[in-house]
């Protein structure tokens, strides 16, 4: 059976029809997080309304689930989406930087491949290839080699095929950018003059806005192309006229305020419990989305440089902030899964969305260097004033308090 194209009109209708129980037609993939985790380590999973309760692991949305089909290609049973099983694009059984593409040689590529007897291959948007992210994965930032038992990528490698970096060719272990289709409407470092693009790590597990030039080169990608029905991520937003949003395309009903005053993570999954204790504009099953619900409301259209806005749709309020540049922005926004890593507090940071620039401290300066969009993540605890310079190669800003918007399933 073939599956329709749904314009905003039809879902709009679709929804109206079915009242309040019905299948979105794209649903998001579950983040595959089982683990609870307090401010730093995995703890015992708390129940309803002690600390740290409804965190990510203890909402099961639909499971990532994908079917080999043993022509090197993976279907996605959630999204329907088939994938390219492995970015191992010379065939030689090996995936190294050699295999990575340029931008333009990657759109060049989706144009022309008839792999595994298809013709309509296309660079994935920023929300299909963010579908894929696993955070049953483990952040390996410091990581030199694969030396490890402990590595585990952002990314089922069961199914797909999967490398780190390939440090014997000078890159670091890291370095398993992916492209997306998605460039970036802002700007960010101005010495990125050559444009953005927002590319996933299956490494690290993170969205940022990568220069298309590095040192003067062509910045190259690790690519999986994919094919079949588009429309997923694409969302179609409905005012309740009751403070609540539902979006047909993925069946979750949001709050139209956010948290209006920044919270730590603790205090993010804190404030959805409350909210259900006073049965917030009439439900009381609301929770803090995990990471890959957050990011399917992103609108990659906008950003505050050049619409003066979130990076979301209108129809929703965020709060205006003052950024590290003095900039008018907005903030970013927590979710309720942990960004696991291998270090000695390995459940330290949760992950979180920039609605806002992805500001961070380069060359004695703040500017926005992964654009609004990105997804990187924030210690559960501490202080910002302990970063005065960011943190890691590009200096994230850290900030500790992030806001919160909350989300149910409209049933």
């Amino acid at each position: 059976m073939k599956h329709p194209h749904w314009s905003r009109g039809a879902l709009a209708l679709f929804l109206a029809c079915a009242g309040t129980a019905f299948a979105a037609p794209y649903p998001v993939p579950d983040t595959g997080q089982t683990a609870c985790y307090g401010a730093t380590k995995k703890i015992r999973c708390p129940a309803q309304g002690q600390a740290f309760s409804g965190q990510d692991a203890q909402t099961r949305g639909r499971q990532m689930s994908y079917t080999d089909n043993g022509n090197g290609t993976v279907t996605d049973n959630v999204t329907g989406l088939m994938w390219m099983k492995s970015p191992d694009l010379n065939g030689d059984g090996k995936i190294r930087a050699n295999d990575k593409l340029s931008y333009k040689k990657a759109v060049s590529l989706a144009r022309t491949a008839t792999f595994a007897g298809h013709d309509d291959w296309r660079l994935p948007t920023i929300k299909e290839l963010y579908s894929l992210m696993n955070f049953s994965g483990i952040d390996p930032s410091g990581v030199k080699t694969a030396n490890s038992r402990r590595l585990s990528p952002f990314l089922d490698d069961t199914v797909f095929d999967f490398a780190y970096g390939d440090v014997k060719s000078g890159e670091r272990f890291i370095d398993a950018q992916m492209a997306s289709s998605d460039l970036y409407v802002g700007k960010t470092n101005p010495n990125e003059r050559a444009g953005t693009l927002f590319g996933v790590n299956f490494a690290d597990g993170r969205i940022k806005g990568y220069g298309l030039k590095l040192h003067g080169r062509d910045k190259t990608f690790y690519v999986m192309l994919v094919r079949g029905r588009t429309g997923y991520g694409r969302n179609a937003f409905s005012d309740n006229g009751n403070g609540t949003v539902t979006d047909a395309t993925t069946g979750l009903m949001w709050s139209k305020d956010d948290s209006v005053k920044p919270l730590s993570w603790q205090e993010a999954l804190a404030w959805a419990d409350q909210a259900n204790a006073q049965t917030y504009l009439g439900h009381s099953d609301w929770r803090l989305p995990n990471v890959k619900e957050l990011q399917i409301l992103v609108d990659y259209k906008r950003s505050p440089s050049t619409t003066g806005s979130a990076a979301i749709s209108p129809v929703f309020k965020s709060t205006a902030i003052r950024n590290e540049a003095g900039q008018t922005d907005f903030g970013a926004y927590w979710s309720s899964t942990t960004h696991a890593n291998m270090g000695r507090k390995p459940g330290i940071a949760a992950a979180y969305v920039n609605f806002g620039r992805a500001m961070g401290y380069m060359r004695g300066h703040w500017v926005d260097v992964h654009g609004a969009g990105a997804q990187r993540s924030d210690p559960k605890v501490g202080s910002a004033a302990d970063y005065p310079e960011g943190h890691g190669p590009q200096g994230d800003a850290i900030r500790v308090r992030n806001f919160a918007r909350l989300v149910r399933d409209a049933r």
